[in-house]
């Protein structure tokens, strides 16, 4: 298929525009690869020298001799607990002050770790933290709604090198999201199913887009993929709400995503990247068209003009070719 064409992603009912013409492979993409960290970036690394006694959960390792994982607030929050999520008037707009949660998870004691890497026990650890601290902040009332998410790279807003990933509760539902939850709705009016199964249930049966899947989870390019290399990772069973996840989900949930970025680290020579788990917002958690999921984008280029004005994405990449490579 060389000529461009649009495509409707089933789920969000978004449209994207791709341009084979323009295709580059993946490998050709600019990727800033890092320097190796110096003693000097690792002696002055907060994380790895981390004294607060301010650790909201540490889970051990597999000896039991040292930590795994820790959770820390966030030493530059973008949204405190201290102030109370009333809403009010100012003129005629309308604010609140910025209540929520805004966390840390420190993957590992290792400064150059990472995910792609690091053993399944300790990835396994990982989602387990993000498993805790997910029920513990989705059992307050203010907490409407909460993203987990990790930010690998300089340019995919990454600050430290040591491996870690955040967790940012509000006390409102994105309406980014919220549209999202309303096109889910829309298409179990139409079709009475979750359009996420029926997403997984084809992905699984033509398998040109398929990345990787096992008993619980399934790993694919997306039909109407975004962004180059886009992989969404989906559980088999429906479920909208990620805190629903069990001990063997955990670890299955682990091989999976630890199998994708490994692809990613090899292929594209470590690429930044952004990942999100997308759950139910608080009070949505057991409606039947709303499936949780784990985005992952790769950073591979730069939206322009056209993106911005227009909210159409624009992919030189089709997903087909994206999955061959990532699988050859």
């Amino acid at each position: 298929m060389n000529n461009s064409h649009i495509r409707l992603n089933r789920a969000t009912h978004e449209w994207v525009i791709y341009a084979p013409s323009r295709r580059q492979r993946p490998q050709e993409f600019p990727i800033a690869s890092e320097l190796p960290s110096s003693d000097a970036e690792r002696a002055r690394c907060p994380f790895c020298h981390y004294h607060n006694e301010s650790i909201l959960l540490e889970l051990m390792d597999a000896s039991g001799q040292g930590w795994q994982t820790r959770v820390v607030p966030n030493k530059y929050p973008a949204l405190s607990p201290d102030v109370k999520p009333l809403r009010s008037l100012s003129g005629i707009y309308l604010e609140l002050p910025g209540y929520g949660h805004h966390e840390v998870v420190i993957e590992s004691p290792h400064h150059d770790q990472t995910l792609a890497t690091m053993p399944l026990e300790a990835v396994s650890t990982v989602v387990e933290t993000y498993r805790q601290r997910y029920l513990t902040l989705m059992a307050i009332p203010q907490n409407l709604f909460i993203i987990i998410f990790r930010n690998h790279g300089q340019t995919a807003g990454a600050s430290l090198r040591h491996p870690h990933s955040q967790i940012i509760t509000t006390p409102i539902v994105p309406r980014h999201y919220r549209w999202q939850e309303d096109e889910a709705q829309r298409y179990f009016d139409d079709w009475g199913r979750c359009a996420y199964c029926d997403m997984l249930e084809f992905e699984l049966c033509d398998r040109q887009r398929l990345i990787a899947d096992n008993d619980e989870f399934i790993a694919f390019v997306p039909y109407a993929a975004e962004v180059p290399c886009e992989v969404m990772i989906l559980p088999k069973v429906h479920s909208a709400d990620f805190g629903t996840i069990t001990p063997h989900q955990v670890v299955q949930f682990a091989s999976i995503l630890k199998q994708v970025l490994l692809k990613l680290y090899q292929k594209l020579n470590n690429p930044a990247y952004n990942f999100a788990i997308m759950t139910a917002a608080r009070y949505k958690a057991n409606e039947p068209q709303l499936h949780w999921s784990c985005q992952i984008r790769p950073r591979l280029g730069t939206p322009a003009g056209f993106e911005m004005g227009s909210g159409i994405s624009i992919n030189p990449s089709l997903p087909e070719a994206d999955a061959e490579f990532l699988n050859s």
